[in-house]
């Protein structure tokens, strides 16, 4: 798998600089986008990742940014925990692929009713349950902020590379024998290297990070890199 990764990495730096050269050794605008590790920070503590701005665009918005192929449902995790999210099974990230689940967060009481509401449960591989949503609450969850971003890409990384691409993170957390998360605040990103599973891409807007950082161990005020 790393290997392939690498060749992927490969692959797109050189078809990069392939387009970005024309016939004569003129430059043509043309270039990968789209990439995981194209983050883009703006002024007000928000970032842009995939063409969807975190704590901005809504679901109804990223819907057309993203592609109409996809689900929508609440899913629930436990019994006192439940999201609306928006997944694509198959998502293509630049030159890469793997599965895209963005999360809202409309209001507790809107999320009620529409859990009420919800025409089928059913059961999800990871055991979660889903509830599809009842026709006349799509408008509502159409208009939700999308709050956060998952890519769980099909490939998975090592460390050295994903260090290379995203460059060196704030701070390392080994959550256990098998789970690394590589942490960049400033990007709103948690990158969860995974030897046993899928390696995981969590992205908030950078002046929401906690919302990732304050459920792992350690104290988030001491950053150690050298882990």
């Amino acid at each position: 798998m790393t290997r392939l990764f690498s060749l992927l990495i490969l692959l797109s730096i050189i078809i990069g600089a392939f387009l970005s050269l024309k016939p004569g050794g003129g430059k043509s605008t043309v270039a990968v986008s789209g990439l995981p590790w194209q983050i883009e920070v703006l002024p007000d503590g928000r970032s842009k990742v995939f063409g969807v701005t975190l704590g901005q665009d809504t679901l109804g918005q990223a819907r057309e940014q993203l592609g109409p192929d996809m689900q929508l449902a609440i899913i629930s995790a436990s019994a006192n925990d439940y999201s609306l999210e928006m997944y694509y099974n198959r998502y293509t990230a630049g030159v890469f692929s793997g599965k895209l689940v963005l999360g809202a967060e409309p209001e507790a009481e809107q999320l009620a009713q529409m859990l009420e509401r919800s025409t089928k449960t059913s059961y999800m591989e990871s055991g979660a349950r889903k509830f599809r949503l009842h026709p006349d609450d799509l408008p509502l969850a159409w208009r939700a902020t999308v709050q956060s971003l998952t890519f769980i890409p099909t490939v998975n990384l090592d460390q050295p590379t994903a260090i290379k691409r995203f460059g060196r993170p704030a701070e390392i957390i080994n959550s256990n024998e098998q789970t690394t998360h590589l942490l960049y605040p400033d990007k709103g990103l948690d990158l969860i290297l995974n030897e046993d599973g899928k390696d995981i891409l969590q992205y908030v807007a950078p002046g929401e990070f906690y919302r990732l950082r304050d459920p792992l161990p350690g104290d988030p005020d001491l950053q150690d890199v050298n882990k």
